[in-house]
């Protein structure tokens, strides 16, 4: 029965996400007129390839930005080593993330932007690349990602799982929860960062056999490669920064830095999700914002 009306929803949410498509594929063309998009490269959020796809199986690694992205590259590098007879395409959501991940990635992995969960870009997507596995990254279940994948027999993994509080609340809602439990039923392998994770996980009816623990990804990123200019001014900041006290905000939205200025720091240094930084100095004014990036 719970199957069945988690069946009933997605065919709701599906009819709904085409329905909505024209006006999502025009909120993408206002965001590349803002630069959130890639001017080049924001069709392949719809599904459309800007590269060639090689012969042979094809491992997907999903991830929505940069933390998570960063995440992603120790496992795709094992399964290189171990599967090198496997394409790898990596997917990312955010241009910030694009631009310091393509440097991270070993030169054979394709890399491309993930297409939105419309059933239009999604089908586009999965026909074109023929995936034979999907790894996707943390918290992200997309309906028609996860129900498509399955409908073509293609092996889905979540990896560094997790739910926050809030989405949790979110995905166990009465009306919400079978389809939840219906995409999680999808899943061959999920492996939580944690076991509070996990236990969210079995509470949104998550089949207890497909949870392991491998513990958090996090930290089998190791150092980030840097170019000279870049490191010139990561040493030059350390030299200003090194007698003051310094409160970091990282990968923060837009309005979320309102009040920090108020608090009793040298620096409050805050790190946008979009790639921008900022430095606010002064002690509890707020005044002399300068951009560092």
């Amino acid at each position: 029965m719970a199957m069945e009306r988690g069946e009933l929803i997605y065919k709701i949410y599906r009819a709904l996400t085409y329905g909505l498509s024209p006006l999502i594929q025009l909120h993408l063309r206002w965001r590349k007129f803002r630069g959130l998009e890639h001017p080049l490269r924001w069709r392949e959020r719809l599904g459309l390839p800007s590269l060639s796809r090689p012969p042979g199986p094809l491992f997907w690694f999903h991830a929505v930005s940069l933390g998570e992205g960063m995440c992603a590259i120790p496992v795709i590098k094992s399964c290189i080593e171990r599967r090198p007879d496997v394409t790898v395409l990596m997917t990312t959501t955010t241009k910030s993330a694009f631009e310091v991940i393509k440097h991270q990635l070993p030169n054979n992995v394709i890399y491309q932007f993930s297409p939105v969960d419309t059933p239009g870009a999604i089908d586009a997507f999965l026909r074109y690349w023929k995936p034979s596995a999907i790894m996707l990254m943390e918290s992200e279940l997309w309906p028609n990602l996860i129900i498509g994948a399955a409908k073509n027999r293609i092996a889905l993994a979540l990896l560094n799982a997790r739910i926050s509080a809030k989405s949790y609340d979110s995905w166990s809602q009465p009306l919400v929860n079978s389809l939840t439990s219906l995409m999680l039923s999808k899943f061959l392998l999920i492996l939580p960062l944690s076991t509070t994770q996990a236990i969210r996980f079995q509470l949104l009816q998550c089949p207890p056999f497909v949870i392991n623990f491998c513990g958090d990804l996090k930290y089998a990123v190791g150092n980030i490669d840097t170019n000279e200019e870049d490191q010139r001014a990561l040493k030059e900041l350390q030299v200003q920064l090194m007698d003051r006290k310094v409160w970091m905000a990282s990968s923060i939205h837009k309005g979320e830095e309102k009040g920090l200025s108020e608090e009793e720091t040298s620096e409050v240094c805050l790190s946008y999700n979009h790639g921008s930084s900022v430095c606010l100095s002064g002690k509890g004014n707020g005044r002399g914002v300068s951009r560092m990036t």
